[in-house]
């Protein structure tokens, strides 16, 4: 027979355990939307992810309510490691029930928060680039500008510039693969012939040998399907070696980080970028403009100094679909719940005409990919400045 003592004490439990179920403890649906952000602080992309959790903190200013329900972020760091952002994406739909993920970096992170998205169906809207459609990425919509468009410029500007042989070197990895498929796409299009594939990790400090092996085909133009501080490397080495050809690179370079590492050795580098990054150019009618000034000014009075360049602002349009999708739920639907999850789901895949610092983005169902061609710009780094590069 028990005790009084033990009686009183499941009894004390039974009344504690009531009131955290009548409040919520530590999770009670309804009361505000949650944000599950992942980025990469330390490791070797934090080139990129500080950057993004600057444009998030942005983007808190900018709104941190829809309609009267308030927006909470819980921030993670996942160390540039694809395996501890996995981790940091199940703890946040598991044990925080956060109704939308947000992040990361890297595209290998990325593809595997992607993969937990799926299979706990929470909507997960990506800065970094994920690939096509399909079961494992369904409920998964990217930010940046599909690698086939921002290469469909960049090859067309190959051909006005004459250029015949191009070499190609890039990350180890499934942005490196994206960067050379999209190359390969344009090769007969546009007239030039891929003379290499060589390949280096985001975390090595040589690429030498890749360097030069592409040297010995002599080719007109190179271009290094990386990103961020890492993407520096084989332009220095270029430079090293008094390579005189052509330099370009993709909108993974509109980066401060980037742009300091690499120093004189990318002057006069062809990209692309979106709207934001040469924003001061583009005539008021354009529908970016507003927003990509206001994205400065509030840059400007978050970070305490003037915006840089243009990569941090990904994370900023990823909020703005949130926000944009979360207005179109209807009412009833509480906030951490699957039902509202699914409903957010659908409503960022529905998305229309929505003005964005890197984009006017227009998503589909079975669509990751809401950019345009008309939202991509061919740019040229100058004195460590971005500059419109028209024809």
């Amino acid at each position: 027979m028990r005790s009084a003592h033990v009686l009183r004490g499941l009894a004390l439990a039974a009344a504690v355990g009531g009131l955290l179920g009548a409040s919520g403890g530590a999770f009670a649906a309804g009361n505000e939307y949650t944000i599950g952000f992942i980025t990469s602080l330390t490791g070797p992309v934090a080139s990129l992810g500080i950057p993004f959790d600057n444009g998030m903190k942005v983007a808190q200013t900018y709104k941190d309510e829809v309609d009267g329900r308030k927006i909470k972020v819980i921030t993670m760091d996942d160390g540039s490691d694809p395996t501890t952002a996995a981790r940091d994406a199940r703890k946040l739909v598991e044990v925080d029930h956060v109704d939308v993920l947000m992040g990361t970096a890297p595209t290998p992170s990325a593809l595997a928060v992607s993969a937990v998205a799926s299979a706990h169906h929470t909507p997960f809207i990506t800065a970094a680039h994920v690939l096509p459609y399909n079961a494992t990425n369904s409920w998964t919509v990217n930010s940046p500008q599909p690698i086939a468009i921002v290469m469909q410029k960049i090859a067309a500007r190959m051909k006005h510039n004459g250029v015949k042989t191009v070499g190609y070197i890039g990350f180890a990895d499934a942005w490196g693969d994206e960067v050379y498929d999209a190359l390969k796409k344009f090769e007969k299009e546009d007239g030039y012939k891929v003379v290499s594939d060589e390949r280096y990790a985001r975390s090595d400090t040589s690429v030498s040998g890749q360097v030069l092996r592409i040297m010995a085909k002599h080719p007109d133009a190179v271009i290094n399907g990386g990103s961020g501080t890492p993407g520096a490397l084989p332009y220095l080495e270029f430079a090293k070696d008094g390579y005189k050809g052509h330099i370009y690179g993709t909108h993974a370079y509109m980066d401060e980080n980037f742009i300091k590492a690499c120093g004189s050795a990318c002057e006069g580098m062809i990209a692309a970028a979106g709207p934001l990054q040469i924003s001061p150019d583009l005539p008021d009618s354009n529908p970016s403009k507003a927003i990509c000034t206001e994205y400065r000014e509030l840059y400007q009075k978050v970070v305490g100094k003037p915006l840089p360049a243009a990569f941090s602002s990904y994370t900023f349009d990823d909020y703005l679909i949130f926000l944009n999708a979360a207005k179109r739920v209807p009412k009833e639907l509480a906030p951490g719940t699957e039902k509202f999850r699914t409903a957010l789901k659908d409503a960022i895949q529905t998305t229309k005409d929505l003005a964005g610092t890197q984009a006017v983005y227009n998503f589909h169902p079975k669509e990751m990919y809401g950019v345009t061609p008309s939202s991509v710009f061919v740019v040229k780094l100058e004195k460590g400045v971005w500059h419109l590069d028209p024809v």
